[in-house]
């Protein structure tokens, strides 16, 4: 067998495996990042569920002093209990 096929052989194949390599980097690169934006985006938004849930904690424990009472229907009670508005004469 001659050198020279050997030889050619071998340079044929180096294309390829850089390519390939190159490719392998770039793949790698692109999941690694995903993934940590993925595990950022994770911890924030954890943030900021908990942050959310302290102030509805919050704000429903301990009502701010002088805080008006939500006001309920007048139909809540039941209709026969409803009072009629009427309008003033103007005069």
């Amino acid at each position: 067998m001659d050198l020279q096929i050997l030889w050619d052989a071998l340079l044929a194949l180096v294309p390829p495996t850089l390519v390939g390599g190159l490719f392998y980097v770039i793949m790698r690169g692109i999941l690694r990042a995903d993934s940590k934006e993925r595990k950022v985006y994770a911890q924030m938004e954890a943030e900021m569920r908990e942050a959310r849930a302290r102030s509805v904690s919050d704000s429903v424990a301990e009502p701010a002093t002088g805080a008006v009472k939500p006001r309920t229907s007048r139909m809540a009670k039941g209709p026969e209990t409803a009072k009629k508005v009427t309008k003033k004469p103007q005069k």
